[in-house]
């Protein structure tokens, strides 16, 4: 089991090493940042998770990847351990049915979070601002040893969720969807229904070239965040993350890519690519897209920036078959 020392003991600590020894203060406050802060991003939103240290964390390992520094990260998660979680009365927004419930909460929102096994009490408890920055996530210490697994601070959906809802905040969206940039340098999202052929493509493309697979289930399309722009960039650029949630293949790389094309993926005969209007283009990929529908402006904003991609990246529905003929049309595809 893994301890953590709360912030105003470790900045004790901290404090009276300053007064011995200034080289070994800096020793000691750099080993406090490391144990008591992770920080993770994902598509170009940054989060920190404080008073924290995931040695032996059960978090996904694709997570590993996406591991970041930020003096200002975009979500700071305060975390807390509690002896029990209760019950707590509040307006019900969203229900998932599984393992998470949405609630109205005076100054933002409440994520309570459900095991099969724990039906009436939550084993972890998330309260953030309506800017999705600011959040405080309460643990229970009454699980922490006969559950563990429960208890990863960033364990799935909350991970998700938190980004997901971050991004109403941005020019960006979550859809299902595998991002390949190819031998040829250009960077292909093939976006589709579960069992519509995302994973057969990554692996048709892998097994036949060089390439990079961003992600074979979730990809993040956006416009850069001021951190990532630099002198002669051109801001509205629409770029594809790679995200750690994974598919089948288990693909998942924390880099980015100019998004050049999209195609809507479908089974189909002869490989027929069809270049869509900018209305089909918005409602197919609206269709695919991860957006918490239980506010208007998340949906009016998830829509308005689709309208941007489809004034600037072209897009086609995608009839193919899974055989080699199916990476060389794209391949050979000139716009």
């Amino acid at each position: 089991m893994v301890t953590t020392l709360p912030l105003d003991v470790l900045q004790s600590v901290s404090a009276t090493v300053l007064d011995l020894d200034p080289a070994n203060a800096r020793t000691m406050e750099r080993a406090i940042n490391t144990t008591a802060r992770s920080g993770f991003c994902i598509g170009g939103i940054s989060l920190e998770i404080q008073n924290y240290t995931d040695q032996g964390s059960t978090h996904r390992p694709a997570l590993d990847a996406f591991r970041f520094e930020s003096e200002n990260p975009d979500i700071a998660i305060q975390l807390e351990w509690l002896p029990a979680l209760k019950t707590l009365p509040a307006a019900q927004i969203f229900d998932s049915g599984c393992t998470w419930r949405l609630y109205e909460d005076k100054p933002g929102f409440r994520f309570d979070f459900h095991a099969a096994a724990l039906e009436a009490v939550p084993h972890k408890r998330l309260f953030i601002d309506r800017s999705f920055s600011k959040a405080r996530l309460q643990l229970s210490e009454e699980l922490r040893v006969r559950m563990p697994y429960l208890l990863s601070p960033l364990g799935y959906p909350l991970d998700e969720l938190l980004i997901m809802h971050r991004l109403t905040q941005e020019r960006a969206i979550e859809l299902h969807g595998v991002g390949i940039v190819g031998p040829d340098g250009a960077s292909n999202l093939f976006v589709g229904h579960s069992g519509a052929g995302k994973s057969t493509t990554a692996r048709l493309w892998t097994s036949l070239h060089k390439v990079d697979i961003l992600s074979d289930d979730r990809i993040i399309i956006r416009e850069s965040p001021a951190r990532e722009l630099h002198p002669g960039d051109d801001p509205s650029e629409i770029f594809m993350y790679g995200t750690p949630w994974h598919g089948e293949g288990c693909f998942a790389l924390p880099q980015r890519a100019p998004l050049n094309r999209i195609f809507i993926l479908e089974h189909g005969h002869g490989n027929v690519l069809t270049r869509l209007t900018r209305s089909q283009m918005v409602a197919e990929l609206f269709a695919r897209a991860f957006v918490p529908f239980h506010r208007h402006e998340y949906v009016e904003n998830a829509l308005s920036f689709l309208e941007r991609v489809a004034d600037s990246v072209p897009c086609y529905r995608y009839s193919f078959e899974p055989d080699e003929r199916a990476v060389e049309t794209i391949l050979q595809l000139n716009d």
